[in-house]
């Protein structure tokens, strides 16, 4: 029998430094690279993160990961920081582990994602989203 995706998201958390919206806004602050994976639709309906690069959740490891020739830009080297953020901060704890494995271990996520930033605040943007296909 499956231990179930609670097991999953407990053993993704446990290796996570994870961070509240406002340590999340010093870590960008201090260079970490702010990933929202949140779906167009749910970007429209709680708004854009300043400051946020959009990578949809399927191409996620690939754009992050500094080896592979279909990485972005900013992602220049195992060591950088990165804050993953979803809608209600469960799949950004996944996520987040998954790029761990692949060896960016600063990688964690937002608890609570945008729905917590927008709770403790925090602004939203009013620029259209740098989404990275």
């Amino acid at each position: 029998m499956s231990p179930g995706v609670d097991a999953l998201l407990e053993q993704a958390r446990a290796g996570l430094r994870r961070l509240t919206p406002q340590e999340t806004v010093e870590a960008v602050r201090a260079g970490a690279l702010l990933v929202d994976t949140r779906t167009e639709v749910q970007r429209r309906e709680q708004g854009e993160l300043p400051g946020a690069i959009v990578i949809d959740r399927t191409v996620l490891e690939w754009r992050l990961d500094p080896a592979c020739a279909w990485r972005i830009p900013e992602a220049t080297g195992y060591d950088r920081e990165i804050v993953v953020v979803c809608r209600h901060g469960f799949s950004s704890s996944l996520a987040a582990a998954s790029l761990q494995v692949l060896g960016l271990r600063r990688a964690t996520d937002m608890i609570g994602g945008v729905q917590a930033w927008r709770e403790a605040g925090l602004p939203m943007s009013d620029r259209p989203a740098d989404v990275r296909l």
